[in-house]
């Protein structure tokens, strides 16, 4: 069965459970009744509304375009993407990166990772501590006694020098001093963003040290596929090419092993609804409110590898993930509770977005077992990651 028919059977599948878990949320107009003005050609923010000073450093807006008249517009601040807009299947420009339209909404939303490039650690880091080389290391914590994304000043409440290279390309740079958030050492990152002309948003990170650290970057963009503001993500169609992940405690710090995904909802090796069974009575859903768990990649190594396709059920924009890292953070926007306005004026209701954040494994400097995090001076920190967007034929 295809793609194309599975969307049209979990459309219908879907409705009600969604609905019925939605009534129970505190998410505004809920999520599966919201519908937009979606019809309306998707547009980059002004670029006055990026404008500004804050920290007293200087931001503004970065935009993107290829031959194919996609763009993609990026802030320095917090180094984050704001608008992807590329076609769907009947060549309407649409946006599917959801965000804010000015620099005031991202430092005043109640969700701070939208698009923003993510450190020192992506993902958690239990009880805020770790030992590198018979040292121990206390961070500052912000989730529930744990460091989440480096912290609660992380990367993405920074402002990041920036330099456009082309139409195509932007640069970010920060320099992470030695202390910053606990973590040690002089960190000095890079981020390369480059909107293709094949219409893949390329994601380079490069990172060098003067300490023993760790480090773990990623981009947390939150993608509806079919435009944002247009509604549920439950009835999108994924495939991860994951046969294990790891399963989590009650405060989403993994436990240390490897779980296959066969005969469980996270089970998304074949196309299937992100929301197929998002509502079973699972303890690692009841953990994560949802999918907010890492996938352990099949093809893993040093080399390009693909992750993961999600295709938009109404739009039929399809997503295709590659990448050089081992993990792949899988978030079903469980903690959107229409708190914020987004660019089209639409709250950002439950579950009207997801995440795959490319990265190392949750908590990897106090798993032994996992893929190691460290790097040392004299290394240098490089990873790639590709999102792809095309048409499901």
């Amino acid at each position: 069965m295809n793609l194309k028919s599975l969307a049209v059977m979990a459309a219908s599948a879907i409705i009600f459970a969604s609905c019925n878990q939605n009534s129970n949320q505190q998410t505004g107009n809920g999520a599966d009744s919201v519908q937009t003005d979606s019809a309306k050609t998707a547009a980059i923010p002004d670029k006055a509304n990026f404008e500004g000073t804050t920290d007293g450093k200087k931001t503004d807006l970065y935009i993107l375009k290829n031959k194919n008249n996609a763009q993609a517009a990026f802030t320095n601040y917090g180094g984050r993407i704001v608008s992807l807009i590329v076609p769907d299947k009947d060549g309407k420009m649409t946006d599917v990166v959801v965000g804010f339209g000015s620099v005031e909404g991202y430092l005043k939303s109640t969700e701070a990772y939208y698009g923003a490039t993510i450190g020192r650690y992506g993902n958690r880091i239990a009880k805020g501590k770790f030992t590198l080389e018979g040292k121990e290391y206390n961070l500052s914590v912000n989730n529930n006694g744990q460091t989440l994304h480096g912290g609660k000043n992380g990367f993405q409440s920074k402002v990041w020098d920036a330099k456009q290279l082309n139409d195509q390309s932007v640069e970010f740079t920060y320099l992470s001093k030695d202390g910053e958030e606990g973590f040690p050492g002089n960190l000095k990152v890079k981020v390369v963003y480059t909107l293709t002309d094949d219409n893949a948003v390329k994601m380079e990170y490069e990172a060098t040290t003067d300490k023993p650290t760790v480090c773990n970057l990623t981009n947390h963009a939150y993608f509806n596929l079919n435009g944002e503001g247009s509604g549920t993500i439950l009835n999108h169609i994924a495939q991860i090419d994951a046969s294990k992940y790891t399963p989590v405690d009650t405060v989403l710090i993994p436990l240390g092993k490897f779980e296959p995904v066969a005969g469980t909802p996270f089970d998304f090796q074949k196309p299937a609804a992100i929301g197929g069974k998002i509502n079973e009575d699972n303890t690692q859903l009841k953990n994560g409110k949802g999918i907010d768990h890492n996938y352990v990649l099949d093809n893993a190594g040093p080399a390009m590898h693909h992750a993961a396709t999600v295709v938009g059920d109404k739009s039929g924009i399809q997503m295709d993930i590659e990448t050089q890292e081992p993990g792949l953070q899988f978030y079903t926007g469980n903690f959107m509770q229409a708190q914020n306005t987004f660019k089209n004026g639409i709250k950002d209701d439950h579950r009207t977005a997801f995440c795959m954040e490319t990265q190392h494994f949750p908590d990897s400097p106090n798993q032994p077992t996992y893929p190691s995090t460290e790097l040392k001076p004299g290394q240098t920190y490089k990873t790639s990651s590709i999102y792809k967007f095309s048409i499901k034929k």
